[in-house]
């Protein structure tokens, strides 16, 4: 019934579609055809989706589970029972079996669930990578760079289909991102200078955790190799980890990125871990800085660095951003770009690089008023959360929550984040990545930055594990104060008040000439280090210099202070505006990460062909929207082929002609391995009744799909029809969806 009813819902929006693209923009088909149109005949089939297959299971699994429990428990009473001498041993014999039978139902119901959504075990997953990095790699998608060199870690050439996936990924973020909330878009170099990175923090802390291989002299990242340990031996079914051991090993899993050099080393030593090519012993954990340092200019002599975010050139630009904005708040700026990381140990394919494109945007805003006007539009979508609650706590599984509940509960930190979030959900989904196998999770009070009240992680399930490809935080007004300091540039913006309001204004005022008389070369540090007082700082200053001078301490050095050197005063004033420095959310995607999770959840196999590859990209990313082929190596099918090919292309529709003679299935299995969409056969057919068209009596030009099913007979406007049903972002994970058809253009 279900399935009925979806396949009516599907036919209506067929229909619609038809209207649209044939009939100029009319609202459902008519009872009747108009004079001249074409005949219109639709069939389709219905599959189980899966993620409600996954659902269901996840639901019979958690109940198989409860019942293995409970039936446990009866078990233990029974032999309790029987110790005492009040039962028989059969009926406990009895109880053992069923406990048995009831393991076997729920081990089938496991392995059901795993191969619905994806998963399973070490093995699999290594050999499901396997098939997928095989084609990836066989058509192009992605290769190791300067491969004829033996290529160097890290580094990767996309190929044709994959440079168009990776631009309609791409212009699908723009699309629903910069263009939806205004944004403006910047570019910005990758070298950037040493002063700019200093001020982010970036030359002190950007840093990652390595430990060396004590022979050889191989580096690890201790992070990883402590995950990866803790992922296999949570997942040995062979040898199993008592109930104590196993909590401990989750929770340990689940806090490993907040964890000291201290406290990696000593769970690396726990678990007795080696080097993993060698099993030689490694080194303790140390820091290791991540960016790739350069010289700028012929001297050598200004330090530069490879950036290693897009985020540092939007900060940057925020004071002429605002001006170009007209001094109002909010606003966003985007950037698409290289950023670049030398990565301890690069694997994992497109997963870690050193040289990667983010798409990053920055939006400021005033951080008295983080309630976003467009939050009710997704307010109701409910992603899979990872508080948190549920991280520490005894299930350790993240739970589907509307967002406006979990901005409601405190859970997310404030509406625009929780805007983001959202928008964020529906990209993903919308460009092809699985929701049930998609999750936001929160970042660990200690992961977490000093000047970050809230983080999220948009993760994906791959074969890898759970892996991080998009990173929402709350940064505060970190960002833009420590550049306004270093840089000594005003970055704050304006707020005017409706009605004059008395505020108690604080104020230091260095007296400069006595500073400058005492001080001499070092009076501008000792000016600047008092203008820069916090008004905690400077009150406490103020009542030591009411008993005298009082002492300072600015970079080690001593200076002595007395009360005519600086006013420092608290008055009301009337006020009609104020100045703050504004708060910023940050959203910052892993393009590449993104564009490896959607391979993965795009990609299966033929039934009963296990050679028959195929990636059902969703439309809009597909490399090219359909493939032309003359169904013949004929000189006047290659005509026809060709014409429209060009009528395709006229219309922005890019597509492949295959004229190598190669029979039909071989170029449909080509098709499939590449991800396009549709396919144009031209063939010879029987006479048809004349039509309006602009290709010779005769012949016909069929559109099929990835998975032919069905017939539309309609005139020749295959532009026009191609163009609509490729701009359709149609997610093979949500609800039931017909199979691909099949269009006759005679």
């Amino acid at each position: 019934a279900e399935h009925l009813a979806a396949a009516a819902t599907l036919l209506r929006r067929a229909s619609n579609l038809l209207a649209r693209s044939f009939l100029g923009g009319a609202a459902v088909l008519p009872q009747q055809w108009p004079v001249g149109c074409p005949q219109v005949t639709f069939r389709c089939w219905c599959t189980s989706p899966a993620r409600m297959s996954a659902e269901a299971l996840e639901k019979a699994v958690e109940a198989a589970q409860a019942a293995v429990a409970k039936q446990g428990d009866t078990v233990r009473s029974l032999k309790a029972e029987l110790k005492e001498g009040k039962i028989e041993k059969t009926a406990v014999d009895a109880a053992i079996a069923e406990l048995k039978n009831m393991r076997l139902v729920l081990e089938s119901k496991q392995q059901e669930l795993e191969k619905v959504a994806g998963k399973g075990s070490s093995q699999t997953k290594e050999l499901f990578r396997a098939q997928v990095s095989g084609v990836l790699e066989r058509r192009l998608f992605y290769i190791p760079s300067f491969r004829i060199y033996n290529s160097v870690a890290g580094f990767y050439d996309y190929g044709p289909p994959g440079c168009s996936i990776k631009q309609n990924v791409t212009q699908a973020w723009r699309q629903h991102f910069v263009l939806e909330e205004n944004m403006l878009e910047l570019e910005c170099p990758a070298v950037t200078p040493e002063v700019v990175l200093k001020a982010s923090g970036h030359v002190e802390r950007f840093t990652d955790f390595m430990v060396t291989d004590t022979k050889t002299g191989e580096c690890y990242r201790a992070d990883h190799l402590l995950e990866h340990h803790l992922e296999a031996i949570l997942e040995d079914k062979k040898n199993p980890l008592a109930a104590d051991a196993k909590k401990e090993a989750s929770h340990l899993l689940a806090t490993v990125g907040e964890l000291s050099a201290e406290s990696l080393g000593a769970a690396l030593t726990k678990y007795d871990i080696k080097a993993p090519d060698t099993a030689n012993d490694i080194s303790p954990p140390f820091a290791f800085n991540l960016m790739f340092k350069t010289s700028i200019g012929p001297k050598g002599d200004l330090v530069g660095y490879l950036r290693p975010e897009t985020a540092q050139g939007i900060f940057v630009n925020f004071r002429d951003l605002l001006y170009y904005n007209g001094g109002k708040l909010p606003f966003a700026g985007a950037q698409i770009g290289n950023s670049y990381r030398n990565e301890i140990s690069p694997r994992a394919g497109l997963l870690r690089v050193r040289e990667f494109t983010q798409a990053e945007i920055e939006h400021f805003m005033n951080p008295a008023e983080t309630e976003h006007p467009k939050f009710a539009a997704v307010a109701q979508v409910a992603p899979l959360l990872y508080s948190r609650a549920l991280q520490m706590g005894d299930e350790k599984k993240p739970k589907a929550m509307s967002l406006g509940d979990a901005v409601a509960n405190g859970i997310i930190d404030n509406q625009t984040l929780g805007y983001f979030i959202g928008r964020t959900y529906l990209f993903l989904e919308k460009i092809g990545i699985n929701p049930a196998r998609m999750r936001f999770r929160q970042h660990l009070q200690h992961e977490m930055a000093h000047y970050s009240s809230d983080c999220w992680d948009a993760e994906v399930e791959t074969s890898y594990g759970w892996v991080e490809c998009v990173g929402l935080a709350y940064r505060g007004a970190y960002d833009l104060t420590v550049h306004s300091k270093a840089s000594k540039i005003d970055l704050n913006a304006h707020e005017k008040f409706a009605e004059p309001r008395m505020v108690e204004q604080f104020k230091v005022s260095p007296n400069r000439k006595e500073i400058g008389t005492s001080f001499k070369k070092e009076a501008k540090a000792v000016t600047d280090f008092l203008e820069g007082m916090s008004e905690c700082d400077a009150m406490e200053l103020k009542s030591k210099l009411e008993a005298g001078p009082a002492d300072v301490s600015i970079d080690g050095a001593t200076y002595t202070i007395t009360p005519s050197m600086v006013g420092i005063e608290k008055k009301m004033v009337k006020m009609t505006g104020r100045n703050y420095t504004p708060a910023v959310v940050e959203p910052s995607f892993g393009i590449g990460r993104i564009m490896y999770a959607m391979f993965e959840h795009a990609y299966y196999c033929r039934d009963g062909d296990e050679s028959r590859s195929v990636f059902r990209f969703t439309n809009i990313v597909a490399p090219s929207k359909a493939c032309v082929f003359p169904l013949l190596n004929k000189p006047e099918l290659n005509e026809i082929a060709s014409k429209v090919s060009t009528m395709l292309t006229a219309t922005g529709l890019s597509n492949i002609v295959d004229t190598t003679g190669n029979t039909i299935g071989k170029r449909y299995a080509r098709t499939d391995e590449l991800g396009i969409p549709f396919a144009v056969t031209v063939d010879y057919q029987v006479r048809v009744p004349p039509v309006r068209c602009c290709l010779p009596f005769g012949v016909v030009v069929a559109l099929t799909g990835r998975r032919s099913v069905g017939l539309w007979r309609v005139c020749a406007l295959i532009p026009k029809a191609l163009n609509s049903l490729s701009q359709t972002a149609i997610n093979q994970h949500g609800s039931a969806r017909c199979g691909r058809p099949t269009l006759l253009f005679a």
